[in-house]
């Protein structure tokens, strides 16, 4: 027996569906779906992942409407939900949590640094600290399972111009690849969190995110900034895992993993 774990950014949900997103789920049929910026309250959209056995739905979504959020449909009932990791920032409805009898499952979208950086210092002195202190504390309580958008990549290999966006003594790198914000990503896996992806596949050059401007998804020119984590204690039980590159509707696209049971 096995599980199957999808997390997708779907640059808003409602335009998601619009372009294919019912078929997506059908084909690929995850037990667990984690969405990230969906940019919508429950009431805005017509979805009907209930007629294909997700029974659970659970939402965390932003104050500020058409803005962030995230959302879990799943096949299994959870014992715990909570929203939010104590964080200004918990308005935006970046972070939810599902307990289940074997693991807790948290998806989370990063703020990013915007294009000025002027997030950058409170993403690195405040928000990574913190998320990672809840997924430790969390993980001593039973084993943690975190994907999502972390808005950031990790090392040279997960960019395509790498060379042109990391920081140097003369310029800051460009948001999702400065020096703070991948210490962040090496701060996870020093904290014991396997990076399922580098874990089955340490030297391939996939990618999960794509600028809209320039043809970048056409010509491969894109980011791995999307992740499945998993505690050490799942390291025998993690099966595989996947970056789903040909689906669309977005411009970031499906990640998964695949758990023994």
């Amino acid at each position: 027996m096995s599980i199957k774990i999808l997390s997708w950014n779907v640059n808003g949900i409602r335009a998601a569906i619009n372009k294919g997103f019912m078929d997506f789920v059908k084909n690929e049929n995850p037990d667990i779906l984690c969405l990230q910026e969906i940019k919508a309250h429950p009431h805005q959209v017509d979805i009907k992942l209930k007629e294909e056995g997700y029974g659970i739905e659970e939402w965390n979504s932003a104050e500020r409407k058409g803005y962030s959020g995230t959302a879990i449909f799943s096949k299994k009932k959870p014992m715990s939900i909570n929203k939010g990791i104590g964080h200004e920032l918990d308005c935006e409805g970046r972070v939810l949590t599902l307990e289940f009898e074997d693991f807790y499952l948290i998806t989370c979208y990063t703020p990013n640094s915007k294009h000025d950086l002027s997030r950058l210092m409170l993403r690195y002195q405040e928000w990574d600290p913190l998320f990672l202190k809840y997924c430790k504390e969390l993980d001593m309580k039973k084993p943690v399972v975190f994907c999502g958008d972390l808005n950031a990549a990790h090392k040279e290999i997960d960019v395509k111009n790498d060379k042109t966006n990391m920081t140097t003594k003369i310029k800051p790198g460009n948001p999702g690849f400065t020096d703070q914000e991948r210490e962040g990503i090496s701060n996870i896996i020093n904290s014991g969190f396997i990076d399922s992806f580098r874990h089955f596949y340490p030297n391939e050059e996939k990618f999960t995110w794509w600028s809209y401007m320039g043809g970048a998804r056409g010509r491969n020119v894109g980011w791995r900034i999307d992740y499945f984590f998993v505690s050490e204690k799942l390291k025998t039980q993690l099966k595989d895992a996947m970056i789903l590159d040909k689906v669309m509707g977005s411009d970031h696209c499906p990640v998964g993993i695949i758990l023994k049971k």
